[in-house]
């Protein structure tokens, strides 16, 4: 019996089996394939909206993309046990092919290089006639894919490049070297500069400008070693007049001073409360545009990162012999006892997890202001609506004072530029010389803007890139460099690894492409 009932299921299968048609190679009914999307004007600025949403991912600046910086520098420490391995690893350089957050962070650059080049060549046959609107888009895209092509060559070192879009899984390319990457990026920053307007208003605050897409060139031709080509770009937006420094601070650091005069490049975010969550690896939907940076490093959250004592000491204060206090370091960090919440609650030492700092010998739990909630509320577990400030104009008059520096400009022009930032009207520090930074020969004033550039912009994700590109281009020595980060492994540590699942499914790649060291 069994037999014969078996032998009729066999039968009901292979009829089945020849009486189907089955076509596997079928499309989705209700979405719309690129080929039938880009047909308008609306439908092409979506479309680079899509790009820019890729920021907002998890692997991006929602979450991972800052901790690939702020762990490979010097201004940060561990707030204690709650910090994750692979964020762990980082901080000290014991991250292999297999770290979770730099591989996270790859896979997202190259989502948005994807995106990026979807657009750049749909765009010239899109049915339009604002051709002024078309160049800005393909403008918009290209500096958005020149920002990743910097962020994997610095990081990376020379990668696989992509500048048309993907149609199957079998279109991998090999690695290419630095100077061709460069040679992307610098192409795209131009074509950009050419196409982009010099600023925005209401809902399209936050796309990229022209000055946005010099400040870039500039930083990429200061880690080429090419001050002069980076200090005419720097010069156009200075002389634009678009930009100055916001008169305080910390307007740089608020949901309510968000594209503020300082601003060249931020990412936006908007808070969507507390209880949505936060960005999946695409950045796609409504809930995906809070950032946990605030969660991050709150003094009263997860604090999984705290300032080093480095930085710490780097701030000029009286007992070190220097003029005054620099206000700066208030605006930067909270202290136990200091108000928070508009000045209705005060910091106590149980609200504070984790590790301790060191501070002219007293130990005491010191935690990030910076990128934090905490000035208008007491809740630390918040992901929150704060724009990224990638790119300031504080960093642009830092870069030209290095640039007029390098390139010989007179002494009174060096310090005019990097006494600006001094004079910000809330922070009204002694101008350079002083006596712990004397200024009269050309290393000396490298070395006062190395301490305003670190006291500035710190853990702003700009540190770590300049201590790579000071040591690779001989401004500072390697005995320097490990004095900064005591983990560095010359032919290791200068480059992330290339992750290794990328090594394993990319069939134009092998062991031998990887990194130095690893």
């Amino acid at each position: 019996m069994k037999i014969k009932y078996l032998y009729i299921t066999l039968t009901l299968l292979i009829g089945l089996l020849f009486s189907c048609d089955y076509d596997l190679d079928k499309i989705e009914p209700n979405s719309i394939s690129i080929d039938d999307y880009y047909q308008n004007a609306d439908e092409l600025t979506k479309a680079v909206n899509s790009v820019y949403a890729v920021l907002q991912a998890h692997q991006l600046f929602t979450r991972e993309w800052f901790f690939i910086h702020d762990m490979r520098g010097d201004d940060v420490a561990t707030g204690g046990g709650q910090l994750e391995v692979p964020r762990a690893q980082l901080l000290i350089g014991t991250n292999d092919p297999s770290n979770y957050v730099a591989n996270e962070v790859w896979k997202g650059l190259y989502g948005l290089i994807h995106r990026a080049n979807v657009v750049i060549g749909k765009a010239p046959d899109v049915p339009m006639d604002d051709e002024e609107l078309r160049s800005r888009l393909i403008g918009e895209a290209k500096f958005l894919r020149a920002w990743v092509y910097f962020e994997l060559v610095s990081q990376w070192g020379g990668v696989p490049i992509y500048t048309e879009y993907s149609t199957s899984i079998d279109q991998n390319n090999p690695r290419s070297t630095e100077d061709q990457v460069y040679t992307v990026i610098i192409s795209d920053l131009t074509d950009a500069i050419s196409d982009l307007p010099p600023s925005y208003s209401g809902a399209d605050l936050g796309r990229a400008t022209e000055g946005a897409a010099r400040a870039l060139l500039s930083r990429v031709y200061m880690y080429r070693g090419n001050y002069t080509d980076a200090k005419t770009q720097l010069q156009l937006i200075i002389d634009s007049e678009e930009y100055e420094l916001a008169p305080n601070y910390n307007d740089n650091f608020m949901e309510e001073t968000e594209y503020n005069i300082e601003s060249v490049f931020e990412v936006g975010f908007m808070d969507n409360n507390a209880a949505t969550g936060w960005g999946t690896n695409l950045g796609d939907g409504l809930n995906q545009e809070t950032t946990l940076r605030n969660q991050e490093y709150n003094a009263i959250s997860w604090r999984n990162a705290v300032p080093s004592d480095a930085l710490l000491a780097e701030f000029e204060h009286s007992t070190n012999g220097d003029a005054m206090d620099d206000p700066r370091f208030n605006y930067c960090f909270y202290q136990v006892g200091d108000i928070y919440n508009n000045g209705a609650d005060t910091l106590k030492e149980g609200d504070v997890r984790g590790n301790t700092s060191m501070l002219r010998g007293v130990e005491s739990k010191i935690s990030w202001r910076k990128h934090s909630l905490m000035y208008k509320t007491n809740s630390g577990y918040y992901p929150s609506g704060l724009n990224e400030r990638t790119i300031r104009y504080a960093e642009v008059l830092l870069m030209m004072a290095e640039c007029q520096n390098e390139t010989d400009d007179p002494e009174a022009d060096v310090l005019l530029t990097l006494n600006e930032i001094r004079g910000r009207d809330d922070v009204l520090m002694p101008v350079y010389p002083t006596a712990n930074y004397p200024t009269g020969t050309k290393d000396d004033r490298f070395r006062a803007i190395m301490h305003e550039k670190k006291i500035e912009l710190c853990c702003e994700c700009i540190r770590d890139r300049d201590l790579a590109r000071w040591y690779k281009n001989g401004k500072i020595t390697l005995s320097e460099l490990q004095g900064y980060l005591p983990y560095f492994i010359q032919n290791r540590h200068e480059l992330l690894p290339i992750p290794q699942n990328e090594i394993d499914r990319n069939s134009n790649l092998n062991q031998s492409d990887q990194n130095p060291g690893y």
